[in-house]
C-alpha cells in the first residue's frame, strides 16, 4: 500500500497522492471518526475535514514514519478536537433528547437483534471513555501495534498498555453487569 503512494509521491502530483491516500485509507478513517462521534453524518464530515487537512499538510510529511501513521495522527487530533468542541457537546445532547422517544420504541427490537457477541462487544467498546475506546479500537480493529498506538496518541508505551488493561477491565465489568457476556 505504502509503495503505491511512494511511487505517486515522486511525481509531485498532490492530487494524485491524495486520491491514493483516500482510496487506501478512506474507509478506515471513516470508521475511526465514527468510533469517536458515534454518528455517521458527523463522521463523514470529520473524514472530509481530515482529508482536507491531509492535503494542506502533504508538504509537512517527512517520510520518517509511514504515511498511515502520519494520517492517523491527523485523524485522531481532528476527532479529539471535535469531541472537545462546544458544538458536539451541546448539539448532540439536544439531538439525543429528540430521538429518545423513538429510541425507546426501538429498544425491544434492538435487544432481540443484538444477540451476536460481536455486536454486543462493539457496543460496549463504543460506551468506553474515549482514552480507552481509542486504544481498543486502534489495537483490535485497526490492528496497530502498541508502539504505533503510542506514537499516534503521543503517550509512552506503558501508558498504552495501562489503558488497554483498564479498557479490558471496564469491558468485562459492563458485559457481566448487563448479563451480555455468555461463556460457552
Amino acid at each position: 500500500m505504502e509503495e503505491s503512494i511512494a511511487e505517486i509521491w515522486e511525481t509531485e502530483d498532490k492530487e494524485a497522492v491524495l486520491d491514493e491516500i483516500i482510496h487506501l485509507y478512506g474507509q478506515d478513517i471513516l470508521q475511526l471518526a465514527y468510533s469517536y462521534v458515534k454518528n455517521k453524518a458527523i463522521a463523514e464530515d470529520l473524514t472530509q475535514d481530515i482529508f482536507v487537512k491531509c492535503y494542506k499538510s502533504l508538504h509537512t510529511y517527512n517520510k520518517k514514519s509511514k504515511i498511515r501513521t502520519w494520517l492517523w495522527r491527523i485523524a485522531i487530533n481532528t476527532c479529539k478536537d471535535h469531541v472537545k468542541s462546544w458544538y458536539s457537546k451541546n448539539v448532540m445532547a439536544a439531538s439525543e433528547e429528540l430521538t429518545h422517544s423513538w429510541d425507546s420504541e426501538q429498544l425491544v427490537e434492538e435487544e432481540v437483534l443484538q444477540k451476536d457477541t460481536d455486536d454486543l462487544l462493539a457496543a460496549a467498546v463504543m460506551e468506553l471513555p474515549i482514552q480507552y475506546r481509542e486504544v481498543i479500537y486502534l489495537f483490535y480493529f485497526e490492528e496497530l501495534t502498541i508502539k504505533e498506538i503510542s506514537t499516534l496518541a503521543s503517550v509512552n508505551e506503558n501508558t498504552v498498555k495501562t489503558r488497554m488493561k483498564r479498557a479490558k477491565e471496564l469491558l468485562k465489568e459492563r458485559l457481566e453487569d448487563n448479563n451480555q457476556w455468555t461463556s460457552d
